[in-house]
């Protein structure tokens, strides 16, 4: 089969597209002939060896988290030729033609539910729903989300709105057209706050939700009205934004983390978000952004896509 290999941290010139075995189930595992893997900036972090990021995986290494198929082997035959998705961990084997994982990792799909949207909603969809439980989000909310277009930004707009809140999603000129917000604000636009602050005729955000960090994290912190809410799950923009404890006294605001140790050590485990991120899907309550799949080949090109910021919604890869 062909696969991504990585045999050094680097550049995302170190992805090797490669012959390698396929893969043979163990006892309780199935394996999976992979109709999409899913991509996240994070797999770039790993990629750079960044010490600031998760732990790093041994080398080498075929790195990817989610992926999404149909089952070609288990030991198990209750599984075979069923439509699945899975996620796989920080950096094991989703990058390739044909992926294993453990059998209590898998969630049958319907058939309605494309593979695309699944592999969404199995990590960004559990991520969301971590930032979601924090947030807390009501009818009287006006919420605030940096990287609107995202795959993670989409799905947390629709449920403020669901939710009943005024949304406001910021993203670059490319990229609003995708943004399905209330008030949709470019960002690249020095005046940006201001055009938050007209659009909203003197509301001010009650609840950011930030990924996206650095310069653009911090200057929408400042727009968060007093006794607000402010959840963090990220810093696409290389680094989180700087606070102190003077900033929350002097807003009155309550700032909580939604990634990291929290989100592991939620009792149950993490199965039960991808459970209910699934049926969110299934229902029709969510629809995941997702954009072009990249080839398997490509995979370097479309990790240097999502670190330029050219991605829109979530980023695939089809082998």
């Amino acid at each position: 089969m062909k696969a991504i290999r990585q045999y050094e941290f680097g550049a995302a010139d170190v992805l090797r597209h490669e012959d390698v075995p396929d893969p043979v189930p163990g006892p309780d595992q199935a394996r999976i002939r992979v109709a999409v893997a899913g991509m996240h900036l994070v797999d770039t972090t790993i990629r750079r060896g960044s010490a600031e990021g998760p732990p790093l995986p041994a080398l080498p290494v075929t790195p990817g988290r989610e992926v999404a198929g149909v089952v070609d082997a288990a030991a198990d035959p209750s599984w075979v030729g069923r439509r699945v998705v899975a996620h796989l961990g920080q950096a094991n084997g989703g990058y390739a033609e044909l992926a294993v994982a453990p059998v209590t990792s898998l969630h049958a799909l319907p058939d309605h539910l494309s593979y695309e949207a699944a592999v969404a909603l199995v990590g960004t969809g559990r991520t969301a729903l971590a930032v979601l439980e924090l947030a807390a989000l009501g009818p009287s909310d006006v919420v605030l989300v940096p990287g609107a277009a995202g795959g993670l930004g989409s799905l947390l707009l629709q449920a403020a709105r669901r939710a009943g809140a005024v949304t406001v999603g910021l993203a670059g000129p490319a990229k609003l057209p995708h943004v399905d917000a209330d008030v949709a604000v470019d960002y690249s636009v020095p005046s940006w706050p201001d055009e938050v602050r007209a659009a909203l005729a003197g509301r001010a955000p009650t609840v950011l939700l930030d990924g996206v960090g650095g310069a653009l994290g911090r200057t929408a912190f400042e727009l968060v009205g007093t006794g607000g809410r402010v959840v963090l799950f990220g810093w696409a923009a290389g680094a989180p934004f700087e606070l102190s404890v003077w900033d929350l006294y002097r807003q009155g605001l309550t700032v909580s983390c939604a990634i990291g140790p929290r989100i592991f050590a939620r009792p149950g485990g993490l199965r039960g978000w991808e459970e209910e991120a699934l049926a969110l899907g299934a229902s029709g309550a969510w629809r995941p952004l997702v954009g072009p799949a990249y080839p398997l080949s490509d995979a370097a090109g479309a990790h240097r896509a999502m670190e330029e910021r050219r991605t829109v919604g979530k980023a695939v890869l089809a082998p």
